[in-house]
This record gives structure tokens, sequence and C-alpha cells, in this order.
């Protein structure tokens, strides 16, 4: 059986399809990885730096009012979990009237994040389950509104087994 010889033509077309075939899995990947992006803090950074300023003061502004806020999260058997946040004014007396409401927000993806509403179980008392909840690490977001302001922000890194 004789071979055909080694053209430059052929070659050619080996040399094409091989760095084709390279370009086409680059594109392919770096569309996927453009349009998941699920581990970003904040979709626009732009419109965060322009509310850093307003973020700046109400931080001043809650650590001027020396609330007492803890919040405690349990694993629940059924794989939820239950959020107790309790909130007490500078001179210790329980505050009442506030809404709170919490987040679940997964450090590596933001399409994970669970909302958690706290309803007041008793004066400066507030309780909220979420359902499903996946183990592993999450951030716990706790907001507090008054007559529709936001006074009172917390963060806090948890780990859930």
């Amino acid at each position: 059986m004789a071979s055909k010889p080694l053209t430059g033509t052929k070659v050619l077309l080996m040399l094409v399809a091989f760095f084709g075939l390279v370009i086409g899995v680059n594109v392919t990947m770096m569309k996927l990885a453009i349009a998941t992006l699920p581990g970003t803090d904040v979709d626009s950074p732009y419109a965060a730096g322009l509310t850093y300023d307003r973020e700046i003061s109400a931080a001043q502004d809650q650590a001027a009012r020396k609330w007492q806020v803890s919040a405690h999260i349990e694993r629940r058997t059924d794989g939820g979990a239950a959020i107790q946040v309790e909130a007490r004014d500078a001179s210790g007396q329980p505050l009442a009237g506030l809404k709170f409401g919490g987040r679940l927000e997964r450090p590596t993806d933001k399409r994970a994040d669970l909302q958690v509403e706290l309803a007041e179980a008793g004066i400066g008392v507030y309780r909220g389950n979420a359902a499903s909840v996946a183990p592993g690490q999450w951030d716990l977001v706790i907001e507090g509104e008054a007559r529709g302001a936001r006074v009172f922000l917390s963060r806090n890194r948890v780990i859930l087994n």
C-alpha cells in the first residue's frame, strides 16, 4: 500500500485546524467566564463607589447609637436554619417596632443567596427561618429599618454544617 506524501497544503490545513480548535475553545471558555461571574461582590463597582460616602455616614450614625444587636443562627434538622436577632439600645433596653431583615449570602456564588424574613417575636427579639440551606460558609447579613430608613447593618461570616 502506497502512502501519500506529506505536502505543504496538508501541513497548512493541519495547522489551521489545530489553531482554529484552540482559538474556538478559548473563545467559548471566555464567554462562559464573562457570562457567569458568580464571585463578584457588587454588580456595578461604579455605582458602589458613588454610594460609598453615604455608607460611611450610615456606619458612623450606627456606631453613635451604641446599639447592642446580637444574632444567632442554628441549623435545623430539616436542613433549614433558624435565625434570632436580639436588639437593645445603648442603655440595654429592648428595641421594639423595628423592621429587621436578613440574608444568607454565599461568598462564592450570589445565585445561592437566601432572603430571610425576620418577624418580631417579642420585645426586641426578631426571628426567622430559611429553608434548604446548603452546608458551608455563608455571610449572615442583618439589616434593621425604622421609618423606612436603614438604621442598622451587620455582616458576619458563619459556617453551617
